[in-house]
């Protein structure tokens, strides 16, 4: 791309071919309408914290009109550059040290904005401006060091106090379903053996309810007195072997040596038992059994009162 130029005398002359009258007319000023990069030279700069920091950039811009560019001002690259670093003291100043490093982008963009506004009238614009190194001073980088090791020691401690945290909720959280499960297997336990002991209970009553009914159809058949009469002298005999074995007092009757006289005295006692039922009185065997042997018990309570106040 050819450059624009313009006469000694005013004249504007455009791109391509151009006709010069010698001694009236010659080149004065040549402008590059490319993309120009200028380094911004490191300056000192006051935060608003009153840190100094030594920053550098890069600044690029673009002539937009070269009659501007040549007459509005002496050395436009110049101009710039001051403008660009007073612009970046300027705009420092406004900021603290933290904020200076997190908000680059937005400090550039306000550089940038403040030069096009001040170069406008110089046919120059800025299309950006990059910050390149901030040098901080050695006590204050050591600072920052010191809070960075600060603030990750804290962090750990955060989350190793965190850690801890969620370990103690863990066991607690273990814990308490372990004794729910205990709680439930327990009473499932307890369910189980209740319903065991039920049907146990249950199958008793069935076994004792058919015994006596077996017993009963036997007392009706042939020679079922006599079978009874003897059960009932042995379990007299086995009964009385006993008492000295369950208690401390010692119960004898009159005679304990006449073995003969208990069995007849047992036989007596089912002989009563099984006496002829009176007319129109058709019971149970199991029923007149049962009241016989009330009488009978009631008779030995007697007994047993009267040998032990002898």
């Amino acid at each position: 791309m050819l450059a624009r130029s313009v006469r000694a005398s005013g004249a504007l002359l455009l791109r391509g071919l151009n006709i010069l009258i010698p001694v009236l007319d010659r080149i004065r000023y040549v402008q590059s309408l490319k993309e120009i990069v200028i380094n911004v030279p490191e300056q000192s700069a006051v935060t608003l914290d009153n840190v100094t920091l030594q920053i550098d950039g890069v600044l690029y811009l673009r002539i937009m009109d070269p009659y501007k560019a040549s007459y509005g001002v002496e050395d436009p690259e110049y101009a710039v550059t001051q403008l660009a670093q007073t612009t970046m003291r300027s705009e420092l100043g406004k900021l603290s040290l933290d904020k200076v490093f997190r908000e680059r982008e937005s400090l550039n963009a306000n550089i940038v904005d403040a030069i096009n506004q001040a170069a406008d009238c110089w046919g120059i614009r800025c299309l950006r401006y990059e910050i390149k190194d901030i040098h901080v001073p050695p006590r204050v980088k050591e600072s920052m060091q010191m809070q960075v090791e600060a603030e990750r020691r804290k962090r750990a401690t955060v989350l190793e106090s965190e850690g801890t945290r969620e370990s103690a909720i863990n066991v607690a959280e273990g814990k308490k379903q372990a004794q729910i499960l205990a709680s439930e297997a327990e009473k499932a336990e307890q369910i189980n053996q209740a319903a065991g002991e039920a049907s146990a209970v249950l199958a008793k009553a069935k076994a004792k309810a058919e015994a006596i009914r077996i017993l009963a159809a036997a007392l009706t058949q042939h020679n079922g007195d006599a079978a009874a009469s003897l059960t009932v002298a042995e379990q007299y005999v086995s009964a009385f072997s006993k008492l000295a074995k369950d208690s401390n007092t010692i119960l004898l009757p009159s005679n304990p040596g006449d073995v003969t006289s208990m069995v007849a005295q047992a036989m007596g006692v089912y002989g009563a038992l099984t006496k002829a039922p009176v007319p129109g009185a058709q019971d149970s065997v199991s029923s007149r059994s049962s009241r016989d042997v009330q009488s009978t018990d009631a008779s030995l309570d007697e007994e047993l009162d009267r040998v032990k106040l002898s």
